[in-house]
């Protein structure tokens, strides 16, 4: 299967690794607790990993790590592939994990009865490849090419998982935070035929510049490249951002929502107040499906995208 991301191809399969039903037991996540904090599950999680080889122009392969985590109900649901972003420092990609099943976004979405993938994308944890995301330094950040680069790991992931029996094979829904969520607007940008719905959880790119908070290489040239990704975006788009975000605050944000809307690109802004220490975590932190979920369903609702 072949899935064209602008002048790039990628061509996508998998290889299966185990199937599971995983009993969770009760846990209270604490304040401000890192991402992957847990929350109490119901039923037993359903979920399988899965190796997904992803082709590189004509002939190199690298495989990226993925996690796809299936509601109770065994008839196909709908696809929700939420897509990680990249820590500041170099040095923690390699240490990045596969979200879990049993993290408070991942159950939002499984409760309602949607599937809910997680990719490792080339150059993160265990997933292949080299480091394909890189800005080209910060006078001349190519914000462009990062993004291009994210969407052509989400949109081979997003072709092969349609293709699985568990889900259905169209109206996906792909969430990104942070760098996910800039390679999500920028895959809203190219074609996108299995694809319904498209969720950005404070995106952008370029944050926490030399390890300092509200410090951000070039946002200008970031907003540039919302700018170009717009022209073509025309699917519906639901960005969400909080007054607090260390990585994208309100004036950036705001920028790049003009800036993308301004040339044709269609999204909902959502600017919502702080959340915790750094409204940058609202995604993944506990509670924050009670502030963004109402938003999302709406968003999904608008877009006649259900389980």
């Amino acid at each position: 299967m072949c899935v064209r991301v602008g002048r790039l191809e990628v061509f996508a399969a998998a290889c299966f690794i185990s199937f599971g039903v995983l009993a969770q037991s009760p846990q209270t996540p604490a304040p401000d607790a890192d991402d992957e904090t847990p929350v109490a599950v119901g039923a037993p999680i359903r979920e399988r990993l899965l190796w997904v080889p992803v082709t590189i122009g004509h002939d190199r392969v690298v495989q990226l790590h993925a996690r796809l985590c299936l509601p109770t109900s065994a008839e196909p649901a709908t696809l929700v592939l939420i897509n990680h972003g990249s820590p500041p420092v170099p040095s923690e990609r390699s240490k990045i994990k596969l979200g879990r099943c049993d993290q408070e976004a991942a159950q939002w979405f499984l409760k309602r009865g949607y599937a809910v993938a997680f990719v490792l994308r080339r150059g993160y944890g265990e997933s292949g490849g080299e480091w394909a995301e890189e800005q080209l330094g910060c006078a001349q950040a190519d914000y462009v090419h990062e993004g291009l680069e994210t969407a052509i790991d989400i949109a081979a992931t997003v072709e092969f998982l349609t293709g699985q029996t568990e889900v259905k094979p169209s109206n996906a829904v792909v969430v990104g935070h942070s760098a996910g969520g800039w390679g999500t607007i920028a895959y809203a940008s190219v074609l996108h035929p299995k694809v319904g719905a498209f969720v950005v959880m404070a995106g952008g790119r370029g944050g926490h510049r030399d390890k300092r908070p509200n410090n951000n290489c070039r946002p200008d040239l970031l907003a540039d490249a919302a700018d170009h990704f717009g022209k073509t975006a025309r699917t519906p788009m639901l960005w969400i951002y909080s007054e607090n975000d260390s990585f994208f605050g309100p004036p950036i944000a705001r920028a790049l929502y003009r800036a993308f809307t301004s040339k044709g690109g269609v999204a909902d802004f959502e600017q919502l107040g702080p959340y915790g220490a750094d409204g940058h975590r609202l995604f993944f932190g506990p509670g924050g499906s009670a502030i963004w979920g109402p938003l999302v369903e709406r968003y999904l609702a608008q877009q006649h995208v259900g389980p």
